[in-house]
């Protein structure tokens, strides 16, 4: 019999139509971004994301509803990684524990990129700000939905002011962190900026499960590449 500790079993293998709706998925969200880099804010339009991408009109339409749509599911690829590895941690491990251990687990400094770019592209334009938010709420709402799972599987049972408390805590710190890293390094994505930006996700998850308790030598800074840790001082600098 598996033990409450075991961890999932891993999910089926997607079947080739689930492939090929993915694949055109990537390649919208890819040509939106390829556009927003070259003609910037408001400089496209849903046609030229689907000429790029080399589908219709139409089928652009039946994947997203909009440009701020579109340019707000590039981070999703890397949330969906962070979910995947949030959800093969042992159940009975607490939600932010589990996060941060997530967190870790990617240990490729460029699964954050899209997430940086995106973010990076649009600071400054108040065009891009409903962007901004349709990716925070994606994430917000993917956060919900794997804490309500946790939390209920858990003896006392779930308690919806708990959940929706602890994702919009995780989404805020999760945003203190990108903004911290922004102020730092502005746009740039190189392998030491990217490294920084992964530890302030992990340390911001780490404040946020110690109740925000100032770590020791909070008022000195960290260097760009610190090792995975369990403390959070590099995103002490974030209040």
């Amino acid at each position: 019999m598996k033990s409450s500790s075991s961890l999932p079993d891993a999910p089926a293998a997607p079947s080739r139509r689930e492939l090929n709706k993915a694949a055109t998925r990537q390649a919208i969200t890819d040509a939106a971004l390829a556009l927003l880099r070259s003609k910037g804010p408001g400089g496209f339009t849903a046609e030229d994301i689907a000429e790029s991408a080399g589908i219709s009109r139409r089928t652009f339409f039946n994947y997203f509803n909009s440009t701020d749509a579109a340019l707000a599911s590039v981070t999703h690829g890397f949330l969906d990684i962070v979910i995947r590895q949030l959800q093969l941690r042992p159940a009975e491990e607490p939600l932010l524990e589990a996060a941060q251990a997530a967190l870790m687990a990617l240990a490729d400094p460029r699964t954050v990129e899209p997430l940086a770019e995106l973010f990076a592209l649009t600071q400054h334009s108040q065009l891009m700000a409903h962007t901004e938010l349709e990716a925070w709420d994606h994430c917000r709402a993917q956060v919900f939905t794997v804490a309500r799972d946790r939390v209920a599987a858990a003896p006392d049972g779930s308690d919806e002011l708990y959940v929706h408390a602890l994702a919009g805590s995780v989404i805020s710190c999760g945003k203190a962190a990108m903004e911290v890293w922004f102020s730092r390094r502005g746009p740039d994505l190189s392998p030491a900026s990217l490294a920084e930006l992964r530890q302030l996700l992990i340390d911001a998850m780490a404040l946020l499960g110690s109740g925000f308790t100032p770590p020791a030598g909070a008022g000195t800074s960290t260097s760009p590449a610190t090792p995975a840790r369990t403390s959070a001082p590099s995103a002490a600098h974030s209040s």
